[in-house]
């Protein structure tokens, strides 16, 4: 167990920008333990049992035959959704958009606030980019301010802008009307993106998505994600919604078999499984309020509110994150997601998956065993850090913001950013 221990962990401190894949971290066990997951930020209630024996007897089929052009399952996609397929682009999930986007939108220039999600600051960066990054503070809980964040990018002179919403981690969600007003204020930039890969989960209001909005702008694109919505991240779909001209040049650069026959089976299939979809995305929402009643009361523990499928948590104080995630996983079977490596993060915050209750029951009693060695009645005591607790992920000095104006809530980026 030990060693097995030892080969996943080896996994994590190899890995940058990402967590390891599920697979190469089952690989890495190698003893047939079972590993509760609330790293990977799928939907565990949709596909039922029923779809996946349906793709089972299909699966012959399924890895024997190409798939449909990108047309036809994009056609089918809209007919689903209510959208017209002209303004529409598919993509071998949503990383692959943002990559096109990048290489076909993105001119010198990109904003994004920070923390979020990575390809979004480090996919123009690979290719010669400046990413100007706005810190999220975190004595606001992360919250963007949007007109904050506009002054940031007039500031800057950024020509591209992007927020997600609800952001990754921290699951916070701008209401709709001030991401239209946002939108507005930034009419004159190249391009504005709306990344809104987790919006299926969110309910503080009744449609808080802006895809209808983005169609009728010149400059709006609309990023949503399938896989993470459908528990099916294996698949590899997302697709983006824009006006005629921008979702078009996307459109024209895509592989002509960009999707595979997996994710046409999908589409395919949602029509006729849209009450089962949306009932999922109800209970993914009780748990999740469930999930941060119960995380709340951990002694110590600050937890954000959230409207993705996860919860962005503070550790207490002299604990490191990356020594409990070791532990969790080694001593509990439980995989989480340090977010150390996140730029405008640290070490001192986790990620974790919204997932049913008996799961969220292991977690906890991982967290108060390996936190505060609260076994057979003893005293609980902090979980030491074993090595010096690093300092928050610091923005790369060629990509940092150049003023003071805006501060992060971590001391060691806000001396960076005043020079201090």
């Amino acid at each position: 167990m030990a060693e097995s221990g030892s080969n996943v962990t080896d996994l994590f401190r190899a890995s940058t920008a990402h967590s390891p894949s599920f697979a190469a971290l089952s690989r890495a066990a190698g003893d047939g333990r079972e590993l509760v997951d609330f790293c990977i930020p799928c939907n565990p209630y949709f596909p039922t049992p029923e779809i996946f024996a349906e793709l089972g007897r299909r699966l012959r089929e399924i890895l024997t035959y190409y798939p449909s052009s990108a047309d036809t399952i994009t056609a089918e996609l809209s007919s689903v959704l209510g959208l017209n397929p002209q303004t529409v682009a598919m993509g071998n999930g949503s990383t692959e958009l943002i990559t096109w986007i990048d290489h076909l939108l993105v001119r010198d220039s990109l904003a994004v606030p920070v923390p979020t999600f990575g390809r979004w600051t480090d996919q123009p960066m690979e290719t010669g980019k400046r990413v100007d990054m706005f810190p999220l503070p975190e004595t606001a809980g992360y919250a963007l301010d949007p007109a904050a964040f506009v002054d940031f990018v007039r500031a800057r002179g950024s020509r591209t802008a992007v927020i997600c919403n609800p952001n990754n981690p921290d699951g916070g969600l701008l209401p709709r009307r001030q991401v239209l007003a946002l939108l507005d204020a930034l009419h004159d930039l190249d391009l504005v993106v709306v990344d809104e890969s987790f919006l299926e989960f969110a309910d503080a209001e009744p449609d808080p998505s802006v895809a209808a909005e983005a169609v009728l702008r010149p400059n709006a694109v609309v990023l949503r994600s399938l896989g993470k919505n459908f528990g099916l991240h294996g698949v590899r779909f997302g697709y983006l919604v824009a006006n005629p001209g921008l979702a078009g040049r996307v459109r024209a650069a895509l592989p002509k078999w960009n999707l595979n026959s997996f994710a046409e089976t999908v589409v395919f299939l949602l029509k006729d499984h849209r009450e089962e979809y949306e009932h999922s995305l109800r209970l993914v929402r009780r748990d999740r309020q469930e999930m941060i009643w119960q995380l709340s009361r951990l002694t110590g523990l600050t937890v954000h509110p959230s409207q993705g499928n996860f919860v962005y948590v503070r550790l207490p104080e002299a604990v490191d994150g990356a020594e409990l995630r070791d532990r969790l996983l080694q001593e509990h079977g439980v995989l989480v997601r340090e977010c150390g490596n996140k730029i405008g993060s640290s070490s001192r915050h986790l990620r974790l998956v919204v997932r049913p209750q008996e799961d969220v029951r292991r977690l906890l009693a991982g967290l108060e065993q390996t936190l505060y060695g609260a076994r057979n009645g003893s005293a609980p005591q902090p979980l030491p850090a074993p090595y010096p607790l690093p300092a928050a992920h610091p923005l790369p000095a060629a990509h940092s913001t150049g003023t003071a104006a805006y501060g992060t809530g971590t001391a060691a980026v806000d001396r960076l950013l005043t020079g201090a």
